[in-house]
């Protein structure tokens, strides 16, 4: 299964190594094909840079030791061609998710919470851990 990443799926794994989210990226990571956009690595790279700056180290080292399909997100992106989204600055991350043929969407941004779309299935985080299998 083709699972794609948003950016802030991959800042929390990277910040916040022991949280639930780095969990979810990690089982993801582990038995599924990761896609992450050239529009969220630009997107976290300035994120880290504004946000993190003493961390920028962080991000570069995740993104080199992971395995992950990139896909190069559309420089120019029709709206009409697309489901209406209401934040204009999430329809890079939705065109990549539709575009590179993506089963799976993760993200916690609250503007996909409404999107009805049957591919590729949008889940938070949380959503997504509750699905995973528990040891034990």
């Amino acid at each position: 299964m083709k699972v794609l990443v948003d950016t802030n799926v991959l800042i929390s794994a990277i910040l916040f190594p022991n949280g639930k989210t780095a969990e979810v990226f990690s089982y993801i990571i582990k038995t599924h094909d990761v896609i992450i956009c050239s529009y969220t690595i630009h997107e976290c790279t300035e994120v880290f840079e504004r946000k993190f700056p003493a961390k920028t180290d962080s991000l570069t080292a995740f993104l080199s030791n992971l395995s992950f399909e990139l896909f190069q997100t559309p420089g120019t992106i029709d709206p009409k061609k697309y489901p209406y989204i209401r934040d204009a600055k999430d329809l890079p991350i939705l065109a990549s998710a539709l575009l590179s043929d993506a089963d799976v969407l993760i993200t916690g941004d609250k503007d996909f919470e409404n999107l009805h779309i049957p591919r590729p299935l949008i889940f938070t985080p949380n959503q997504y851990f509750e699905l995973m299998p528990k040891n034990g």
